[in-house]
């Protein structure tokens, strides 16, 4: 296939999913959760579980970077954004999300702070050198798929000479939360949440490879098949996975080979590896603490940290109560099962995360209505 059209081919999809209802075993249920946050908006927005035999059932994982952001950082970077004569830029999504105290960085915008959405890092460094008075902070957020272009601004801040501009880092790492999920008590002890198989991120798989998630299925014993986000890569992973688990494998499958390698971007990886360094551990919104698990500037390119020039605030407030979107990022519960989603909880009138990202789950219950036929 060579066009997009032809992977939301409505008849491959269907005798994808007669294959698949063939395939899975009647007597076993089959658990896979998709990791990514682009798969679960897939998955709502073509009906795709509808396609799928009652036994097949996707879980929702934590792969949305928005989402997965602590309320304690998100303070910080509000915290950033109102110190004298700083301009804060990040992406579109992290505008919305509420702080503790239920002030976003829109709010906080519209009480007076100077903060800017941006496509790319590159359009905060052209901040910088068009406003060399102020102090441009970059609030960084994403998994390996946005590090290198942070990697890449910051090295063009130094070649640029511009002293006025700074990361503040929140970039996180895929792999480490997966472990997180298998080693929580809900999966290893409990059981209440149960996962045979996962399908592997797309985008972040084009930077580090298949080769990272190696370790899970020899480890864990635990199939994984990296998919892309168009409704027959995802069926089609489906029914790898299936397979897997029929025949009792646990192996490392990629059905995205259009765009993914066992070995990644090496030029991306080496660029990261030199601008960034593991922090020893990170809070994860849903996930808790965890180690080695994000990343932060390296002291050879320190002083375009915002960590090392401000005195940062490092609080930890709880989620908002009421509020299930750190169990919906553990696979735990899902989007409908909290009391406020589609109630208080609206993209008008977000409570928590879940429902701000385009990558949220919330958001894709909401958007593509799913919830509604149940």
């Amino acid at each position: 296939m060579k066009y997009i059209d032809e992977f939301r081919d409505g008849e491959i999809a269907r005798r994808l999913a007669a294959a698949i209802a063939a395939e899975a075993d009647p007597g076993r249920d089959y658990h896979l959760m998709e990791f990514c946050g682009g798969h679960t908006h897939a998955i709502s927005r073509y009906g795709l579980e509808d396609l799928l035999p009652a036994n097949v059932r996707m879980v929702h994982g934590p792969g949305c970077p928005v989402c997965v952001l602590p309320i304690g950082r998100l303070d910080a970077a509000l915290w950033l954004a109102r110190q004298p004569g700083v301009i804060l830029c990040t992406y579109g999504d992290m505008l919305r999300v509420p702080g503790s105290k239920r002030v976003s960085l829109l709010k906080a915008k519209a009480e007076g702070s100077d903060i800017r959405m941006v496509y790319s890092t590159m359009d905060a460094l052209k901040l910088a050198e068009a406003n060399p008075e102020r102090q441009v902070v970059f609030f960084a957020i994403g998994f390996e798929t946005t590090t290198p272009p942070t990697a890449v601004a910051i090295r063009q801040a130094e070649a640029r000479g511009l002293a006025n501009f700074s990361v503040f880092c929140n970039h996180v790492l895929t792999p480490s939360a997966i472990t997180q999920i298998l080693d929580s008590p809900e999966v290893r002890e409990l059981g209440t949440v149960t996962l045979d198989g996962f399908i592997g991120p797309a985008h972040v798989s084009t930077i580090i490879g298949s080769q990272p998630y190696e370790y899970f299925a020899e480890e864990y014993a635990k199939p994984v098949v990296i998919a892309g986000f168009e409704p027959l890569d995802v069926m089609q992973a489906v029914r790898m996975l299936v397979a897997q688990v029929n025949d009792g494998r646990h192996q490392v499958e990629n059905e995205f080979s259009r765009a993914v390698t066992r070995h990644g971007n090496e030029k991306a990886k080496a660029l990261v590896a030199e601008v960034f360094e593991l922090r020893k551990s990170f809070e994860w919104r849903g996930l808790g603490v965890v180690p080695y698990s994000a990343l932060r500037i390296k002291e050879a390119y320190g002083r375009f940290d915002a960590e090392r020039r401000w005195d940062v605030p490092q609080d930890s407030p709880p989620d908002t109560k009421a509020c299930e979107c750190g169990a919906i990022l553990r696979g735990v519960k899902k989007p409908a099962d909290c009391k406020l989603f589609g109630t208080v909880c609206t993209p008008e009138n977000p409570m928590g995360s879940c429902m701000v990202s385009a990558e949220g789950a919330c958001a894709a219950h909401w958007t593509y209505g799913r919830f509604r036929d149940a």
